[in-house]
């Protein structure tokens, strides 16, 4: 059985982790990067309290060994099903069964301006170009004379109130008061804020009403300006527009406000659902096609009864679809019956600052605040990356911060030459 994965993120890892040396069953794993990195810390990198490395892990160092696992750096252009071949952009496989967990991509609902010019939060390099734009926008309002270009360069915009727009905003909040006025005493007499704007009446809509309420009073007390029930429609020459009539003058967008799965050529377009997503049978299986497979964000599964309007992106969900996908190939490979999906909800958590977080447990109903959720969120996130290499090194890392309430990592690091503190948009 030759099972080809397109997508190396939590469900495709862990589906190929399952059929590990299952005998009969050759995997074959395809991303575009070369590497496997950790989505709820990205953040972390992009607030420098991070380096890339402590969240990724290079797909062939993971497979290295592993006989019946083999990696494939490429993307996909098209599936021919009839041939059960996938075209790449450099090659074509062969495959028995087929399987998409290409997760979701950062949408900007049609807002051109928008796609053209915020700092999108979904990947390794989003959040490397935005830990660079930040502190180069730091450096340029430090030799700034004139007051309103200083104050649009230092302010910054954060636009989704779901888990990453709350820790980003909670995290440069932090930075604000703990570093940016020690390493930049030019800036101290000037006024910079932080905005985090939600188009719903709550943030951290699908948790809790108690950790909503919670978060936006911890929010509020970090000196973090929460605008709710109000949309971006635009944002022309370093100004956001809302929905209510409000503008914000920023050279700093960070957007974290939705995302829309991939579509690719040769999956019928009656395969398709809501955002994009690929409809599955109860099996995973894309309605429509006879061997062809969906897990994660990329797909939307209405046959579990506990979740009629489709599972939430969420990690666990892409977790357990490709552990029980794996269940069933062995089953295929057996001739036994096969299990449909049914999600087990393990709730949920936010951190928002040192010793600040939210957690909710769907069984007994428990929620948490705190000190206590802060541990559990570190807890779990730690135990959660890749390899003990990356645990040895995050742990280190958060330990220096937490005692040093600084991280050292604040460099600005540039593929090429182009950018530069000495342009004209400097001159102010």
């Amino acid at each position: 059985m030759n099972i080809v994965i397109i997508g190396g993120g939590f469900a495709g890892l862990n589906l190929a982790k399952e059929l590990l040396n299952q005998e009969g069953i050759q995997v074959t794993l395809v991303d575009k990067n070369n590497y496997n990195f950790f989505p709820p810390l990205i953040y972390q990198v992009a607030t420098a309290f991070l380096e890339p490395s402590s969240i990724s892990y290079p797909f062939r160092k993971f497979f290295a060994g592993k006989k019946n696992l083999q990696f494939r750096l490429g993307e996909v252009l098209k599936v021919i099903p009839s041939e059960n071949k996938v075209v790449l952009n450099n090659g074509e496989l062969d495959y028995d069964y087929l399987v998409f967990a290409t997760g979701a991509e950062t949408s900007y609902f049609g807002m051109e301006n928008v796609k053209e010019n915020a700092i999108p939060m979904k990947t390794l390099n989003d959040a490397i170009e935005m830990r660079n734009t930040v502190l180069k926008n730091l450096e340029k309002a430090s030799i700034c004379k004139n007051t309103r270009k200083r104050r649009k360069l230092l302010t910054i915009v954060v636009v989704g109130g779901g888990p990453t727009g709350v820790e980003v905003s909670g995290m440069f909040a932090e930075m604000r008061k703990n570093i940016f006025r020690k390493e930049y005493p030019e800036l101290s007499t000037t006024a910079s804020n932080i905005y985090l704007i939600d188009g719903s009446d709550a943030l951290l809509s699908p948790m809790s009403k108690a950790s909503q309420e919670d978060t936006l009073e911890a929010l509020t007390k970090l000196g973090v300006v929460v605008k709710l029930n109000s949309r971006v429609v635009d944002y022309v020459d370093d100004t956001v527009f809302m929905s209510n009539g409000e503008s914000i003058q920023t050279k700093n967008l960070i957007w974290a406000a939705g995302v829309s799965a991939k579509t690719f050529e040769g999956i019928p377009s009656e395969s398709y659902g809501r955002g994009k997503r690929m409809a599955t049978d109860a099996f995973n299986k894309i309605n429509g096609t006879e061997n062809i497979y969906a897990i994660g964000d990329t797909c939307i599964q209405l046959t579990d009864k506990n979740f009629p309007e489709g599972h939430p992106q969420v990690a666990q969900v892409a977790i357990q679809q490709g552990i029980n996908l794996a269940k069933n190939f062995k089953a295929i490979n057996k001739n036994s019956p096969l299990s449909p999906f049914k999600y087990h909800d393990k709730g949920a958590m936010a951190i928002i600052g040192k010793k600040k977080a939210v957690v909710d447990l769907p069984k007994p109903n428990w929620h948490f605040k705190g000190l206590l959720a802060w541990m559990i969120w570190l807890f779990v996130h730690l135990v959660s990356l890749i390899t003990y290499r990356n645990r040895l090194q995050t742990l280190y890392n958060w330990t220096i911060a937490y005692f040093s309430k600084d991280q050292s990592l604040r460099m600005i690091i540039r593929p090429d030459s182009k950018q530069s503190l000495t342009d004209k948009e400097t001159l102010c």
